[in-house]
């Protein structure tokens, strides 16, 4: 249940009497009371006042205290208490201020006039009202404009950097309700709509930002939502009516040539919560060093994609990107900031090494362990079938690759492959296999094998090879900028174990799952790594099936616009019902990957995170009794339920959030289903 730190009647009768000071006093100077001059008052901390093993960025030192809320109201700013901090102990004696997240106009503060200047205010003015991205493609918002819309247009689907410098811009749009996009993606639009884009941002540069936000989402019992980039297939940083913390500009980075935490001492890097991954990775090689980050260039590194897990092209030599996280500095439910690492509040720490994000807390920065720069040699090619290659010559081939997953693995290797139907015909990109601290004979020794049997089959595949002298090269080369989600597709996921490459039968039948989806009209893109490195990996909570993982599988399904209603939601349920029931099938004891998985995914809970979800709800229940942070299949989410469906049963992030059962038109829509 959701509990507010004020009596109901009293809370009320607070915020009617929400006042704006008109001056403020700092170092004894009388002065207006405006952006410029209510920031300053707020503290600044050195790192050892917080318990961080590094030290704070100057962001991270600007922090709301309780000493900084009694000032603020002692200089004007009545019932500040709303920006107040709250006590976890404390949560389950305070009164329920109702079962739904408060949706725009239930409060007269929210939205209001005099919330948001009083709010603004605080903020330094970094309060963003929500212009959706392609709102200039349309009239609503009063900034119609053919140029920009035009420009936004040409660069949608292309250029993702259009969407990770919005505010408000996400990847899984057909969730959000796909309410203001160009003509291209929706020739049906006539307007251009908020959905579920959440009601206003906040521009985050400092602690005492977050703390802000936080403390009056929970104090109004707000939807608390945080984007980084958008990046996500399940439009977790997204929420109909909420508020969203922006991290996009936390973008400091500090490198540490001896950094020491627990039983590590090395090459390390401290980075902000917005950095992504193209940053990340030229910070490393301007050091001769890199680090495991993701395969996109603007996925953001430390936010959701480390938190969630994070699979790299080097995660086969060493792991996941969660496994080589030191410590975290994080704002959590109650509004306080805290380092969370081996020796400080190790249980977080444990947590957000794989528990997910938008769960605990915001994370405004991580220190990363680094690696020796090394080089990579990779190989790409292209098979389809048709006059020359036959259909059965065409997945001869295919299994061929697959017979070797374990032995590439075990060499450090990282395959991605593309696996669709077009036009007919089969067709098989490899793109790229990607061999880091290999030379080019090296990797031919390994593969050979695999191409002697491809040319047995009667096929010369006649690959490509390149040799980097560095991961930074190989990377920026071999892997181009992703395409931008779609409403025309869904996504879904399965992690197959090793143990199916070590009995044949368990592999054709894996083998046959894959092929499966591709004769269905689906298309697989898939990695061939692992997550288990020799070296060994730390206890944290990423899902004990990626210990044992050879394969991760993305399987898409996908339709067009001139689809009526009934058959896209027969292709959708397909995904999940069909494909995703074989693909569980051949592995009933593995999961899926977090970060790119169904969005209704079944059970999970255990699909996501096994036997260590229990562990996981526990730490959530005691850190945010309040459930200030909520996210699509995040650990608790199954409290919560949404109001309104996409396709019959694809819950809307443009609809009210309940608690679950106490939604009149949820339980409708239950009662429908059971029928």
């Amino acid at each position: 249940m959701y509990f507010d730190i004020l009596p109901s009647v009293c809370f009320v009768l607070a915020i009617s009497r929400l006042v704006v000071a008109q001056t403020i006093i700092v170092n004894g100077q009388v002065l207006a009371a405006n952006e410029s001059t209510v920031t300053p008052a707020f503290v600044t901390v050195n790192a050892s006042a917080s318990n961080a093993t590094a030290d704070l960025f100057p962001g991270e030192t600007r922090q709301l205290t309780d000493v900084v809320l009694a000032n603020l109201t002692d200089l004007g700013l009545t019932n500040i208490v709303l920006f107040g901090f709250a006590d976890p102990s404390t949560a389950a004696n305070e009164s329920i201020i109702g079962p739904c997240k408060t949706f725009p106009g239930e409060f007269v503060v929210f939205p209001g006039d005099i919330t948001n200047r009083v709010f603004n205010l605080l903020l330094g003015g970094s309060l963003i009202q929500t212009k959706p991205l392609a709102s200039p493609c349309y009239s609503d918002y009063g900034n119609q404009d053919k140029a920009k819309c035009d420009e936004i247009t040409s660069h949608w689907s292309d250029d993702p950097y259009i969407h990770t410098n919005d505010p408000t811009s996400i990847n899984a749009i057909l969730f959000e309700g796909t309410s203001c996009v160009p003509h291209t993606v929706n020739p049906f639009a006539l307007n251009c709509t908020i959905g579920a884009y959440p009601k206003m941002s906040v521009n985050v540069t400092t602690v005492s930002q977050i703390q802000l936000a936080i403390n009056i989402a929970r104090n109004l019992n707000l939807r608390l939502v945080i984007k980084n980039t958008g990046h996500d297939y399940g439009a977790k940083s997204t929420g109909a009516g909420a508020v969203s913390l922006w991290t996009h500009n936390m973008k400091d980075i500090k490198y540490y040539e001896n950094y020491e935490e627990g039983s590590y001492k090395g090459p390390a890097f401290k980075m902000g919560a917005g950095v992504q991954v193209f940053e990340a990775y030229e910070a490393a090689h301007k050091q001769n060093l890199t680090i495991v980050g993701a395969e996109g260039k603007t996925v953001g590194l430390t936010g959701g994609y480390i938190l969630g897990g994070g699979h790299s092209p080097l995660s086969s030599l060493y792991g996941l990107a969660a496994d080589q996280v030191l410590s975290m500095e994080i704002v959590l439910a109650d509004g306080r900031f805290v380092t969370a690492s081996e020796t400080s509040n190790p249980d977080l720490f444990w947590a957000l090494r794989g528990g997910g994000g938008s769960t605990y807390g915001v994370v405004t920065s991580m220190v990363i362990r680094a690696f020796p720069e090394i080089p990579v040699t990779t190989m790409s090619f292209s098979l389809s079938s048709g006059e020359q290659v036959s259909i059965e010559q065409f997945w001869d081939a295919v299994h061929a690759y697959f017979e070797g997953f374990i032995n590439y693995t075990d060499a450090g290797n990282y395959g991605h492959f593309v696996l669709n139907a077009t036009s007919g015909n089969y067709v098989w990109d490899m793109a790229p296999w990607f061999a880091p601290n290999m030379s080019k004979s090296e990797f031919q020794a390994l593969t050979d094998p695999f191409l002697q049997k491809v040319k047995g089959i009667g096929i010369d595949l006649k690959p490509i090879y390149q040799e980097y002298t560095n991961f930074y090269d190989a990377w920026d080369k071999s892997f181009p900028l992703e395409l931008w989600g779609s409403n025309l597709a869904r996504y879904g996921s399965r992690l197959f174990p090793r143990e199916n490459w070590e009995n044949s039968t368990k592999l054709s039948s894996t083998f046959e799952a894959i092929r499966y989806v591709v004769q269905g009209g689906g298309v697989v893109s898939a990695y061939n790594l692992a997550a288990a490195p020799k070296s060994g990996y730390p206890d944290n909570a990423i899902n004990p099936a990626w210990r044992e993982t050879v394969l991760h599988a993305i399987d898409i399904v996908s339709w067009s616009q001139d689809m009526y209603t009934e058959l896209i939601t027969i292709w959708s349920n397909v995904l999940t019902s069909d494909w995703g029931a074989m693909w569980r099938s051949v592995s009933p004891t593995s999961g899926s990957y977090l970060s790119e998985s169904d969005y209704i995914q079944p059970d999970f809970q255990y699909t996501f995170w096994g036997n260590k979800y229990d562990r996981l709800y526990k730490l959530k229940k005691k850190l945010d009794p309040w459930s200030v942070f909520y996210a699509q299949n995040a650990v608790g989410s199954e409290d919560w339920e949404m109001s309104d469906y996409i396709f019959g049963n694809l819950p809307s992030q443009n609809s009210r959030l309940c608690l679950k059962g106490t939604n009149p038109s949820q339980q409708s829509h239950t009662e429908e289903i059971d029928s």
